[in-house]
């Protein structure tokens, strides 16, 4: 026998092996793509039927398997979904974050970028705690209207947005008040001055106008005292109470600047009295 026939035979031979090879990694990668939107069509049929913290543990198995099956996307969106239902919104915020980031080009990539901003919101909120929260719940509203400017949700972003922004205007004016019962009326002053002019619409205004006036006139300070005093009468026209609320003010003022004089032309005699005993002294 001849050298050739024989090598033929041998290339022959690896050449079958190879395409039996081929045929076998094809058949596995089809049943593993197989496995994978089978777990996936349970893990919805679970979700569909309010089982969401069943449904979460298969999802979490088919992201760590099964990249590459086509199923990764809609794993991640049902996954953020199933937190988001169960109300657990940190969780929520961060498998929708997972989900946009992603997967930018998905369907339903809006609707996952108001659900996290949405989380984002009903994240816990007290108002004595930092506020980087509500902070972070803005962002994520402001990035969402800035992506999607003609959004029909416009009007809810803006619902939600009032109210993030009620929540610092909250807390500013705690701060100022806490000031004020401490006796700290120019701190009180300063936020609340500043809580004036940033919160436009915050339904506080009015009391922080009262608090701004009571200390003004705690400082001896009864023109601005006044001024406040005007400002928030002709804001609250249309309040049955303000006028009330007004008189009863402009009589603590006067009461307050006659109080003062008192002490003025008392301090004043003092002082012509103790300078006249030093002369005597001398």
């Amino acid at each position: 026998m001849t050298p050739y026939p024989k090598s033929a035979l041998i290339l022959c031979l690896f050449a079958l092996a190879g395409l039996l090879n081929g045929c076998s990694s094809d058949r596995g990668k089809v049943n593993h793509t197989e496995f994978c939107l089978n777990k996936y069509q349970a893990a919805k049929e679970l979700f569909e039927k309010h089982k969401y913290g069943k449904a979460q543990d298969r999802l979490e198995e088919i992201l760590s398997l099964c990249a590459g099956t086509g199923v990764i996307a809609q794993s991640q969106f049902l996954l953020a979904e199933s937190y988001f239902n169960l109300e657990e919104w940190i969780e929520a915020r961060g498998e929708y974050g997972s989900f946009v980031q992603n997967f930018p080009g998905d369907p339903y990539i809006e609707t996952a970028e108001f659900r996290k901003a949405i989380s984002s919101f009903n994240i816990e909120f007290k108002v004595a705690r930092d506020e980087s929260n509500t902070t972070i719940a803005m962002r994520d509203f402001e990035r969402y209207l800035s992506n999607y400017p003609n959004s029909p949700l416009r009007d809810s972003v803006n619902y939600y947005y009032g109210l993030l922004t009620e929540r610092l205007a909250e807390k500013e004016f705690q701060t100022a008040r806490l000031y004020y019962r401490m006796d700290k009326y120019q701190a009180a002053v300063i936020y609340l001055k500043e809580f004036l002019e940033t919160y436009k619409v915050s339904k506080r205004r009015k009391d922080a106008f009262k608090i701004i006036v009571d200390s003004y006139i705690e400082l001896d300070q009864f023109e601005p005292a006044r001024n406040y005093l005007t400002m928030m009468r002709g804001e609250f026209a249309n309040d049955e109470d303000i006028e009330k609320i007004f008189q009863k003010n402009e009589k603590n003022i006067a009461s307050a600047e006659k109080d003062f004089e008192k002490r003025m032309k008392k301090d004043s005699k003092k002082k012509k009295e103790d300078k006249e005993d030093k002369k005597m002294t001398d």
